[in-house]
């Protein structure tokens, strides 16, 4: 395993993209899990497929793996969400849950450009469905308010991982 590696989680529109971004601002290595980690596959095969669903939103389990297990790194924040968390969940020294309410879900999903995912009806009523459920949020994790101002939530993550908290 690496040195330490953390999994900043939470609903679509919570700011993982975003924290993501400001981790990488301060020096941090970050990983966007949309971006660098994930593909469509089957829940229960992993096997690729050609769907846009969001159950088949995975993440590709021996890369994080191998990511994780890079000790040249201090520390590693993995940011974003899928649906095969269960398969490398083990890897992370802790989870980050960032957490909003429904007014401010509400406000950064109208806020969402045409083309992002959550920018379609359909795809809003199914956030703001998990948003209420929580169904897809890991059970257990530090719960950070992510309604706060972006600096203060990086501290906040930043002062739970034992790395000092330095703003450029």
């Amino acid at each position: 395993m690496g040195v330490h590696n953390y999994l900043i989680e939470g609903v679509s529109a919570s700011g993982k993209t975003t924290v993501c971004r400001e981790l990488v601002r301060r020096g941090c290595r970050a990983i966007n899990g949309d971006s660098e980690l994930a593909y469509q596959g089957g829940p229960q095969t992993g096997e690729p497929t050609d769907t846009a669903a969001h159950e088949h939103h995975l993440w590709d389990s021996d890369l994080v793996r191998a990511i994780a297990a890079d000790t040249r790194q201090r520390a590693t924040f993995f940011c974003g969400a899928s649906r095969n968390l269960h398969q490398f969940l083990d890897v992370f020294d802790e989870v980050f849950i960032l957490d909003i309410d429904a007014d401010t879900l509400h406000q950064r999903l109208r806020e969402r450009p045409p083309g992002e995912w959550g920018s379609q009806p359909s795809e809003r009523d199914l956030i703001v469905r998990l948003h209420a459920t929580g169904e897809d949020i890991p059970a257990t994790g530090v719960v950070i308010d992510a309604t706060r101002p972006l600096a203060d939530v990086v501290d906040d993550i930043l002062r739970h991982t034992g790395e000092a908290p330095e703003r450029r």
